[in-house]
């Protein structure tokens, strides 16, 4: 388990990673990790919105 700091860098750096158009494969951290799940959490809150169609927007 991270400590609260480790924790803070894996969610801004996925947030980064998200800015910079990478793909969410490129977490550094394992699969069973607390920080991977911090990284992943950072990545979807800065991940772009993709925009509605437009037959999507008339409903």
């Amino acid at each position: 388990m991270g400590t609260r700091e480790e924790i803070v860098q894996a969610v801004l750096a996925g947030a980064e990673a998200a800015r910079d158009g990478d793909e969410p494969t490129t977490c550094p951290y394992p699969p069973t990790s607390l920080l991977r799940t911090a990284w992943i959490k950072g990545y979807a809150r800065s991940r772009p919105i993709a925009d509605q169609s437009e037959d999507d927007a008339d409903t």
